[in-house]
């Protein structure tokens, strides 16, 4: 029996296997090294966390004005309705509506109804991404178009003052953000 025989049957290690294991080692630790940038360059950036969440000051809208704010790179529409704005909306029928669905991320699996809609249950406060859902214009609002809330002035898309599509190319209703009241005053989007 040689001498490499008898050492290997002993259980102790050579120094090649020490070798080896080093090298397969620092191998693994290289190339977490050069793979961590990949995977990390994925994650969302600074800026794009800390608008994950934004929170507006609405104790200066006035009734029949809106305030357009920037959330997630969109221009965001933060509505108070007058009781007209408020009843012809509700007084619009479903049937009417190209896009009965709601899309609405505060109440899932509802309609378009006005009041599926609305971030209160009065109705006062309406809350939309304020981009075109045919291609991405930015409408028009305080009661423009032929139905009393938004145009499209690219395609001539008509919203009415509830953010639904009424007439147009536009296939879909101004979509909901996720937004909430935390008090009275300061509305939550995301």
């Amino acid at each position: 029996m040689s001498h490499a025989d008898e050492h290997a049957g002993s259980g102790e290690g050579t120094r090649r296997d020490f070798l080896y294991y080093a090298t397969a080692g620092a191998g693994v630790v290289a190339t977490g090294a050069a793979v961590w940038p990949l995977v990390n360059q994925m994650n969302p950036s600074a800026d794009v966390q800390a608008l994950a969440s934004i929170r507006v000051d609405v104790s200066a809208v006035e009734v029949g004005t809106q305030l357009t704010v920037k959330y997630l790179g969109k221009p965001v529409f933060i509505r108070r309705r007058t009781p007209e704005e408020i009843e012809a909306a509700r007084a619009t029928a479903l049937e009417e509506l190209p896009d009965p669905l709601s899309e609405n991320p505060n109440k899932p699996d509802t309609d378009a109804s006005d009041a599926n809609r609305t971030l209160d249950e009065a109705g006062e406060w309406l809350v939309m991404v304020g981009v075109c859902t045919h291609l991405g214009c930015v409408p028009i609002g305080d009661g423009a178009g032929d139905f009393g809330g938004w145009f499209c002035p690219c395609h001539g898309s008509h919203y009415d003052s509830a953010g639904r599509i009424r007439r147009g190319p536009a296939p879909r209703n101004l979509p909901i953000p996720v937004a909430m009241f935390e008090d009275e005053t300061t509305i939550k989007l995301g």
